[in-house]
């Protein structure tokens, strides 16, 4: 197989300066509700890169649950790599891979923790299956058999047959607090079209990058 040869050319009309919000999030709204709109699976899946306190870094990927001039949101299990490695370097790059747009968005920040309360409610709208696997996995950790996971899982549903799965205390959700955005649209001949928003004392400035 020659992967060198996979390659297509990217036909779509060009992004200019004039075109842009001036604020990002905005854009990135724009941005959101085109892919949507075009029929994209999926389209809050992003790829959530973290590095370890050494400089290692991991990349996964996670569902964006919600975005907002404070930042940007997912949910998981405090145990997992990806927890651990945000207690020990609280920052974090995500990429959103629009590739039938010929777009993708890159944000990087710090991340925090969200409030209890808001965790709770995320949680509180998931499928009931959804809830119990959250408490079923021992996210990250070595697992000796799928047996053993559907035995856990099995039990937890009989433990909670008459009740509500509360929220464990072992899950919840990030906030990503951007300080740097990138726009990216695919032009012809790889000669593509980048913006960055990068947040200097307070104010949003957007630059072209090269492509």
């Amino acid at each position: 197989m020659n992967l060198g040869q996979l390659r297509r050319d990217f036909e779509s009309a060009g992004l200019e300066r004039t075109a842009l919000e001036n604020d990002p999030i905005r854009q990135f709204e724009r941005w959101f509700i085109e892919a949507r709109n075009s029929g994209i699976e999926d389209v809050n899946a992003m790829g959530l890169g973290t590095a370890s306190a050494n400089g290692m870094p991991s990349v996964r990927t996670v569902l964006l649950k919600s975005f907002d001039e404070q930042g940007f949101s997912f949910f998981t299990n405090y145990g997992s790599r990806k927890a651990q490695e945000l207690s020990a370097n609280p920052r974090a790059s995500l990429l959103l891979p629009w590739l039938a747009l010929n777009r993708q968005v890159v944000i990087e920040g710090s991340v925090e923790k969200l409030p209890r309360d808001q965790s709770q409610a995320y949680f509180s709208s998931r499928p009931r299956a959804s809830q119990l696997g959250a408490w079923a996995s021992r996210q990250s950790s070595v697992l000796d058999s799928r047996e053993t996971l559907e035995e856990r899982l099995q039990a937890l549903e009989k433990h909670y047959r008459d009740e509500e799965v509360p929220l464990p205390d072992f899950w919840g959700g990030y906030l990503v607090k951007p300080r740097r955005l990138e726009f990216w649209q695919g032009r012809p001949s790889r000669v593509h079209d980048r913006f960055e928003y990068s947040l200097e004392d307070g104010q949003w400035h957007i630059r072209r990058l090269q492509p």
